[in-house]
């Protein structure tokens, strides 16, 4: 169980990556008062968990009722974390993120962030839901599905504590160390699509 939980909570957190979310936030409220900017962070991570949640508990029924199996869901999961690992190291998720916070930004009457952009798609985007499916499809009775969303809600939490001390962390730690971990995260992604490509793979072939 331990080693479901480090493997589900790793994944979670490099592909949600809440250092990358931390200086997108802090950028979306600016001008915000510290309360609003607090229930902002609270209600988009309650958002996005809720979402993810729902995905993770009847994700496997949807596959199921489109007749997709689970080793070519792991497969195709295992290709887009990938992508996302690839842009993560060079930077292009980043600049995306950025692009789509300035669209928002540039909207006056857009006050409210935490719905649109930072619960979706930036916290429970295509890749979250994705990894919480995988995850799901891996774990093995009440028990295993109970580790996978203790993952994922400490992963939220600390999303959570990100957004909050968004502004503070990046006048201490610049956009440089930001930088950083994200590519070593990416790096820590990649191998980890890898491993679901390889397990679907595997799953197909044995089949």
């Amino acid at each position: 169980m331990l080693e479901l939980f480090v493997s589900a909570f790793v994944t979670l957190f490099v592909v949600i990556d809440p250092p990358g979310c931390a200086p997108i936030y802090a950028g979306l409220s600016t001008g915000a008062t510290p309360p609003h900017r607090r229930a902002m962070a609270v209600r988009a991570c309650v958002i996005a968990g809720l979402i993810l949640l729902l995905f993770a508990l009847f994700g496997e029924r949807l596959l199921g009722a489109l007749h997709i199996e689970l080793d070519a869901f792991r497969i195709a999961g295992g290709i887009m974390l990938f992508l996302i690992a690839l842009e993560m190291v060079f930077e292009k998720r980043t600049q995306r993120r950025e692009a789509r916070a300035e669209k928002v930004a540039a909207t006056p009457e857009v006050e409210d962030v935490s719905v649109f952009p930072m619960a979706m798609p930036m916290i429970a985007g295509p890749g979250s839901i994705s990894s919480v499916m995988l995850l799901m499809s891996e774990a093995e009775g009440a028990n295993g599905t109970f580790v996978i969303l203790g993952a994922l809600a400490l992963v939220l939490l600390l999303t959570l504590g990100a957004l909050v001390a968004a502004a503070p962390l990046m006048r201490l730690f610049g956009s440089r160390v930001e930088a950083v971990i994200t590519r070593l995260l990416g790096v820590l992604l990649a191998a980890l699509a890898t491993q679901f490509v390889i397990d679907g793979l595997r799953g197909s072939l044995l089949a």
